[in-house]
């Protein structure tokens, strides 16, 4: 018994030079998304851009973690269209750039980045980013330029980035 008090006494003397518990990380996490329907407003403003400029394109719009949320293709847009704009969406979505940034800057040599089927090199992808957070990519792809294409992708993004913004991102 008497060593019973002793250790309760001294564990009582030790107790206030512990170190603080670390605090318990969150058992569950918000993610902010962008809606289908802002999804396919963005979307439908680069067909639309693209549209004015005599191009039939495919543009898909993923969500944050890679998985198409809208995918639209123009009348006479082949169906390759559709391939090359997932790809471009996610590649920029991927690196946190526009893939213009990518084409002959950062990748010079085409054999220097992973090996991923979904990766290109070619501009026309843009993430979409606001306030800091990333809610996905788009891509487009199907004009004679892949700087055309890119004109339409940012013609989508700037449609919805007054939604997102005023939505809080």
């Amino acid at each position: 018994m008497r060593n019973l008090m002793r250790t309760l006494a001294l564990a009582s003397l030790m107790a206030p030079m512990t170190l603080p518990a670390a605090e318990e990380p969150p058992v569950m996490i918000s993610v902010k998304r962008m809606s289908m329907e802002v999804a396919e407003k963005l979307a439908r403003a680069a067909i639309a851009e693209c549209r004015g400029k005599g191009l039939q394109i495919a543009v898909t719009v993923l969500d944050r973690v890679g998985i198409p949320q809208v995918m639209l293709r123009d009348v006479l847009a082949p169906d390759l269209t559709v391939r090359i704009s997932d790809h471009k969406a996610y590649t920029a979505l991927m690196f946190n750039t526009p893939t213009s940034q990518l084409v002959g800057k950062r990748f010079s040599d085409p054999h220097s980045f992973a090996k991923d089927e979904r990766l290109v090199l070619s501009a026309g992808g843009l993430p979409i980013s606001v306030g800091g957070v990333i809610l996905g990519g788009v891509g487009v792809s199907g004009s004679p330029a892949s700087e055309t294409d890119e004109e339409c992708a940012k013609a989508g993004l700037d449609a919805v980035t007054e939604d997102l913004e005023m939505a809080g991102f």
